[in-house]
């Protein structure tokens, strides 16, 4: 599988986010990571539909939402009709994990489970087949620029193990305190979609920074 770096604009600078979007694409980036937090299942409230459907407007990327919202199920057709590509929720806050990765499919997006750094693989149960992406969080959701959590390769190592077995085709993706120095051991462990946002759009250059990050998966 291609090795994919999803910027996420949690981190950019909300006050012109049309232009960091576009400068994160010119840049090289593969896909537009898009938070959405609730305040209820993690402690901070970030942006909804409208957000992304702006975004969708101004970039020809995918877009990643990632929901880190109670009762998912209620809002995932807005988000895929604002133009979501890519569409996850918590196996934490579904209560009917097959039926939420059912409906995510049926309206056209790709549909990833997201597991918090305390949540074991196996809580995901039986849905492995079902899924096109895994979304493993290497930091406690709901705040960005925090440090990544090195059991989290284990979890990844693990879910990588049990895609070869079974001969499935998920993608794994990792998102919380990736960066340069950190990519290429992050992507040994098996994984397929970086997220990284403080490491991007706090840097200087953010074309330099992604060039780095794909010398660095690279070898």
């Amino acid at each position: 599988m291609p090795k994919l770096i999803a910027p996420s604009i949690l981190s950019a600078d909300f006050s012109r986010l049309g232009d960091e979007v576009r400068a994160v694409e010119a840049a090289g980036a593969d896909i537009i990571h898009f938070d959405v937090m609730d305040g209820h299942f993690v402690p901070n409230i970030t942006v909804g539909p409208l957000v992304l459907e702006a975004v969708r407007k101004i970039t020809r990327l995918p877009i990643d939402a990632h929901l880190m919202i109670d009762h998912p199920d209620q809002y995932v057709a807005e988000f895929v009709k604002a133009g979501a590509n890519y569409v996850s929720v918590h196996v934490e806050a579904s209560r009917h994990l097959h039926r939420s990765i059912q409906l995510i499919r049926s309206l056209g997006a790709k549909a990833g489970i997201a597991l918090n750094p305390h949540t074991p693989v196996a809580a995901m149960g039986y849905i492995l087949d079902e899924v096109d992406f895994i979304l493993v969080m290497t930091v406690n959701p709901g705040f960005g620029g925090q440090k990544f959590i090195p059991a989290a390769f284990k979890k990844v190592a693990e879910l990588d193990q049990m895609r070869r077995e079974h001969k499935l085709n998920f993608e794994i993706e990792i998102d919380g305190g990736v960066k340069v120095e950190n990519i290429a051991e992050v992507s040994a462990a098996g994984v397929d979609i970086f997220v990284a946002g403080s490491a991007i759009f706090q840097s200087n250059n953010y074309a330099d920074t992604i060039a780095q990050m794909r010398r660095a998966l690279k070898g």
